[in-house]
């Protein structure tokens, strides 16, 4: 079965690595795989986004507006600039903690995660909206965000990957002194939610 994939977030959080971590995933199981990212604004704070299609028959990486069974967004910002992408009964994943991005701070904007995901609770019928900040401060490290979330991804069975695909994953691509912390956001979500 083809998934339509999109991250966002803001540069240093981990974006790509995770895009990276879905691709190796499915290309373990088999699935076809391409993708793309925009990482120019990556090491400044500005916007960073991946596009990930797997399944047969892709002759494209870029994801349709409208066509994305789920978006994984690293701050709710960046998620309400890339709802576009996602298709009507599609799955939203969200870090409810702001990261204002240079541009914003650049405009001397307001900027309110309040806002972001009220506007998200209103326009998502499949929203997901995660504690990052507690979650980080539970298992003890911030630099996990991108693994909580697709935890989360994988928990919430719209990504179309257990959990053990992506922990192999992680075992591959990330150093052994990474595992188990990492290993540990992966399931953190499931945890809380008790299953």
């Amino acid at each position: 079965m083809n998934k339509n994939i999109v991250l966002c977030g803001v540069g240093g959080q981990g974006t790509v690595l995770a895009s990276k971590l879905i691709a190796a995933a499915a290309m373990k199981k088999g699935l076809p795989v391409m993708s793309a990212e925009t990482i120019g604004m990556a090491q400044r704070g500005g916007s960073v986004f991946s596009h990930i299609r797997t399944g047969e028959g892709i002759h494209s990486p870029m994801v349709a507006e409208g066509t994305a069974d789920i978006l994984i967004a690293f701050e709710p910002g960046e998620a309400v600039r890339m709802l576009p992408y996602l298709k009507e009964d599609g799955q939203a994943i969200v870090s409810q903690k702001a990261v204002m991005p240079v541009t914003a701070t650049l405009a001397g904007a307001a900027y309110s995660a309040r806002e972001m995901i009220a506007y998200l609770q209103a326009h998502v019928r499949n929203l997901l909206v995660v504690d990052t900040e507690k979650a980080c401060t539970d298992i003890g490290s911030s630099k996990v965000l991108n693994i909580l979330l697709l935890g989360a991804a994988v928990h919430s069975g719209a990504l179309g990957l257990s959990e053990e695909d992506i922990a192999d994953a992680i075992r591959a691509r990330l150093p052994e002194k990474l595992h188990e912390l990492n290993l540990q956001a992966l399931t953190y979500v499931k945890k809380q939610a008790g299953a």
